[in-house]
């Protein structure tokens, strides 16, 4: 395993993470929490550090979870959760105030009970859950991050930007205000590679690339027979046809990407960590066999630029969330 700079944190991170929301059981559905506590402890005798939960992943079970999974490992483990939205609205919805969505106490309570799930008594990075850039001049989230980190209940401060909106936290960026962002980038989404990534280089902002397979599109697992239970969050995203414009995309990309070495997944994953600016991606994980898939990517090393030109050609600009 491989080791990057989290931005100016000062902390080492794994350039493969380990993506938490799928083991919290409640919008992905067909896990088990014993093959999710058992993929967990895979990546991390693998070398994996750096874990992504939720204080919203089914209302905080993945971060138990992820408790009990680092208890008897023997290398530093770093954890990153998130402050839900207390209007629930994902993402950040317009013209709304910071008041209804990050009030200053509420987002104390979260991080207490975050600090609690996890059993915990600091927090590697805190993180909103939704961002809007509305509520940049707002004082109330900068006091909830200062004092959080002055009480040293919170290492190091971020957010999670609003799916396909990487601009909208140019402004925080340069702020100095946060260490770190999360952001969809992939195959098919590099818009953040235009402003986002430039900016966070030159002003040491760590980069976690979210959703680096496009919610299992860019797996290589799925085929036209592929059906999800009604209230698996995936049967929403590829609904309306939408699983078969994926298979058509992934399907050619595959082929044009054959010469390269990895799976597709490997591919893509590599994709994503041939750019500089990125500190972790972040995909979901509940098996053995795809922890050790994911990870053995950190040997292959970033794409040469020969290989990263094919895979650019593939861009599509689309919005499944919606």
């Amino acid at each position: 395993m491989k080791y990057r700079k989290l931005g100016r944190t000062g902390i080492e991170v794994s350039d493969i993470g380990y993506g938490a929301w799928g083991i919290g059981g409640k919008q992905w559905l067909g896990g088990d929490d014993g093959a999710s506590l058992a993929a967990l402890r895979r990546a991390m005798d693998l070398g994996l550090n750096w874990i992504d939960t939720a204080l919203a992943y089914n209302e905080g079970h993945s971060e138990a979870l992820i408790a009990r999974a680092i208890r008897d490992c023997g290398h530093r483990i770093y954890v990153a959760t998130k402050i839900p939205p207390k209007n629930r609205i994902w993402p950040a919805a317009p013209g709304v105030g910071i008041e209804a969505v990050f009030p200053y106490q509420y987002a104390i309570e979260c991080t207490e009970t975050s600090l609690r799930n996890l059993g915990m008594e600091q927090i590697d990075l805190q993180q909103f859950h939704v961002w809007n850039p509305i509520w940049f001049f707002q004082e109330e989230w900068r006091r909830a991050i200062e004092d959080l980190k002055k009480s040293g209940k919170v290492r190091c401060f971020g957010v999670s930007i609003n799916d396909h909106q990487p601009e909208s936290a140019l402004d925080l960026v340069s702020s100095g205000l946060i260490d770190t962002v999360q952001v969809i980038y992939n195959v098919f989404d590099q818009t953040p590679e235009r402003w986002l990534f430039p900016a966070c280089e030159e002003h040491g902002v760590g980069v976690l690339a979210r959703v680096p397979l496009d919610e299992g599109a860019l797996s290589g697992t799925l085929s036209a027979e592929t059906s999800f239970e009604p209230d698996d969050f995936r049967a929403w995203y590829f609904r309306d046809g939408r699983l078969a414009q994926v298979l058509d995309r992934a399907a050619e990309l595959a082929a044009a990407t054959a010469g390269i070495a990895g799976t597709l997944a490997q591919r893509c994953l590599r994709f994503c960590l041939s750019h500089p600016a990125v500190s972790t991606v972040i995909p979901g994980m509940r098996r053995i066999a795809t922890v050790e898939s994911n990870c053995a990517v950190s040997d292959l090393g970033p794409l040469r630029p020969e290989e990263l030109a094919i895979m650019r050609r593939h861009v599509w600009l689309k919005n499944y969330y919606r």
